[in-house]
């Protein structure tokens, strides 16, 4: 997706985790156009990738990118059903998990993939030292695999249990040989098993792809002599959304996901589109000890000061619904509305008690004060996803304001989201920072254990009621443990740890091609190019 932090990402991305996506009942899509080979698909992103190195990025723009290069030994289909990807076979408990590989995969060097290269990217992720992003998201902390290159086989330990062990670590792309050797290889070009290699990466500009012909170990059944295949597919980076649009209707460009004012155009001119549910809206608070948001009074007064529903619908342009979870909503196992009454309800009165009963003192200025320390922070907002984020922040800036905060804001892109708010070396105080994901255990290296540069847990949570539950959860396989996922949610808003307030549907638009979305993005081996 745009704008997310994928493990996926809306808009251009921000971390975007795996959100998957379904059609809008448009049909193929192909208005009876006749399928064409040899073309080429381009598809517009909002913010440069930055870094491609698969295990080293969280973006939803490089992930959307890396899907072209990479391939995971699972894949989930446009209906949300897994299945074979580079594993024509495998089984799992919460501890072990066990891929077979499927027959004759080359890398794009023409290479043979192994089971001991598929092993050793495992245990790379698993190894804390190695500080990959994938650490807790995909590959368990702790968690080695071993590998049987005669059968084909890759065996997965994980030290402790984890829900969905098979499908978290069967995400993982997988990188070939001489990739995983020098991974300054990666970080604008590719070694991996994908329908894809990179042939050309101008930043901020563009990025084209070539097919390989060879490619014949697509998702589930998928099969090499289809119509319509693309020989290129070129990814132009265009921040402005009005000028995304204006090229796909020209025709320049074959995809474009948009999320401000510019999709009622498009959807009013009946194009072709493919979309995701995914949260849009979610606050996120610095939790770092001397940060104003290290104090819970503090979080759940700044959050009583806002009236969510009013701030959701400026993000969406009125058209979002209130969240109900953490959790894209749709295509995940656990479904169980846990933000309901957890969050704190709109007051004003009551948040500037919160604040005088925390010692924030108001000062001549309206600023509040403690210890001769202002209750000042600044507030980060991504650009990728449009105005909508802008009018967003501006409208906290002014309610916080009422209350005694003074709120500077900060525009930022995504690859300085990465390094400021993801990498640890910013100083932020709050920050709009949507998590997609579709299972719960992809959350929790964000929402608890060590902060960056050691971890993925950003700002800093501390929630032990979190910690306990998910432990619980974990030792229970499947969807039978989604009622102590979503009692470790509950945890979360209970000590406004994180406020999710808003979800949004956010189509991609296509002309001269018809595709679907997996995992919150373009699927590679659904796009079809017409006449």
């Amino acid at each position: 997706m745009k704008t997310f932090l994928t493990t996926a990402v809306v808009g251009g991305v921000v971390l975007a985790l795996a959100a998957c996506g379904g059609g809008d009942g448009s049909g193929d899509g192909s208005g009876g156009q006749q399928l064409v080979n040899g073309k080429t698909f381009t598809m517009v992103l909002g913010s440069d990738p930055g870094n491609l190195d698969p295990h080293f990025t969280s973006l939803a723009s490089a992930q959307q990118v890396d899907r072209f290069l990479y391939d995971s030994l699972l894949n989930v289909d446009e209906k949300g059903t897994i299945v074979a990807g580079l594993a024509e076979k495998w089984e799992a408990t919460t501890t072990t998990a066990t891929f077979t590989l499927r027959k004759g995969i080359t890398c794009s060097d023409g290479t043979p993939l192994t089971a001991t290269q598929v092993a050793e990217n495992i245990s790379f992720v698993g190894k804390p030292d190695n500080a990959s992003t994938r650490l807790g998201l995909f590959v368990p902390a702790g968690a080695t695999a071993t590998a049987d290159d005669a059968a084909g086989v890759v065996t997965v330990t994980s030290p402790n249990p984890a829900s969905f062990l098979a499908l978290n670590v069967g995400s993982l792309h997988i990188v070939c040989g001489k990739g995983f050797a020098d991974r300054g290889l990666l970080a604008r070009g590719a070694d991996g098993t994908g329908m894809f290699t990179v042939t050309e990466a101008v930043a901020d500009d563009h990025y084209t792809l070539t097919r390989r012909k060879d490619y014949a170990w697509g998702p589930g059944d998928w099969k090499t002599d289809q119509q319509g295949l693309p020989d290129k597919v070129v990814f132009r980076i265009v921040a402005n959304e009005t000028t995304a649009a204006n090229l796909l209707i020209s025709g320049e460009v074959n995809a474009v996901q948009l999320v401000g004012a510019d999709k009622q155009r498009l959807q009013s001119m009946r194009k072709f589109q493919r979309e995701v549910v995914a949260p849009l809206g979610e606050l996120w608070f610095n939790q770092k000890p001397g940060m104003p948001g290290a104090d819970e009074a503090v979080r759940r007064a700044l959050t009583q000061a806002l009236d969510l529903n009013q701030l959701g619908q400026v993000l969406s342009s009125g058209t979002g619904k209130a969240s109900t979870s953490l959790v894209a909503p749709r295509l995940s196992p656990c479904s169980e509305n846990t933000v309901g009454t957890s969050l704190p309800g709109h007051d004003v009165a009551a948040a500037k008690s919160a604040l005088d009963a925390a010692g924030w003192t108001a000062g001549a200025d309206g600023v509040r004060a403690k210890g001769g320390t202002k209750l000042s922070m600044t507030f980060y907002y991504p650009t990728s996803v449009g105005p909508t984020l802008k009018a967003g922040a501006e409208l906290l800036q002014k309610l916080w304001g009422e209350v005694g905060v003074q709120v500077t804001l900060r525009s930022v892109t995504d690859a300085e989201i990465g390094e400021l708010i993801v990498g640890g070396k910013g100083t932020w105080g709050a920050t709009f920072l949507p998590l997609s994901v579709t299972l719960p255990t992809e959350l929790v290296p964000f929402l608890s254990g060590p902060t960056p540069p050691n971890g993925s847990n950003f700002s800093g949570i501390q929630n032990e009621q979190y910690a306990a539950a998910v432990r619980e959860a974990s030792a229970i396989a499947g969807a039978a443990g989604c009622a102590k996922w979503a009692e470790a949610e509950r945890a979360l808003f209970q000590h406004v740890d994180v406020v999710p307030f808003v979800d949004s549907t956010v189509p991609t638009f296509g002309s001269g091609a018809t595709y679907e979305l997996t995992r919150g993005s373009v699927a590679p081996s659904s796009v079809r190019m017409l006449g």
